[in-house]
């Protein structure tokens, strides 16, 4: 579904917010489990559904704005259908993932929280993701690459253009 069609607020996308947010109590504690399910449903939080969230839940527009904003796994934006993200925490850095990062930029020719105009790729700089005993890493997707080199992204990069 291509940017505008899941960014419009047409029938079909209600409905789909309408069936998530049935499923919770219209508490605000339910907002960051609320935001999870539509994350995970479109990929990024689109405007139409912050303001059916805020409705719902009886809050500020800004109050849902300002937990996606806070939390880095939630997105304004949508990804890539394969989410790169290149470690730059101490033990990572320490070994060399700015390289790495640098690399991917290269390759993917798009800087760190974009995403290629053909949204294959998205591209990110994380902290720590607790795989320290291998640095440095990269993740694509869930996929952990540990011991990575800039060799090593682009030929992931490359496995993953062929698929």
């Amino acid at each position: 579904m291509s940017e505008k069609m899941k960014e419009c607020c047409c029938e079909s996308n209600l409905k789909e917010m309408k069936e998530i947010l049935n499923t919770h109590e219209r508490d605000k504690s339910n907002l960051i489990q609320i935001l999870n399910e539509v994350q995970e449903k479109y990929g990024y939080i689109p405007e139409f559904a912050q303001k059916e969230i805020a409705k719902y839940l009886n809050i500020e527009l800004a109050e849902v704005y300002g937990v996606i904003t806070f939390y880095s796994r939630f997105t304004l934006k949508p990804k890539g259908k394969y989410c790169v993200s290149i470690c730059l925490g101490t033990a990572c850095f320490v070994k060399g993932s700015e390289k790495i990062l640098e690399k991917a930029k290269e390759l993917l020719k798009i800087e760190e929280g974009q995403t290629t105009p053909d949204g294959m790729f998205s591209l990110d700089a994380t902290r720590c993701i607790g795989a320290c005993g291998l640095a440095p890493v990269f993740t694509v997707n869930e996929e952990v690459y540990g011991k990575a080199t800039p060799e090593m992204v682009e030929k992931v990069i490359a496995e993953y253009k062929n698929k």
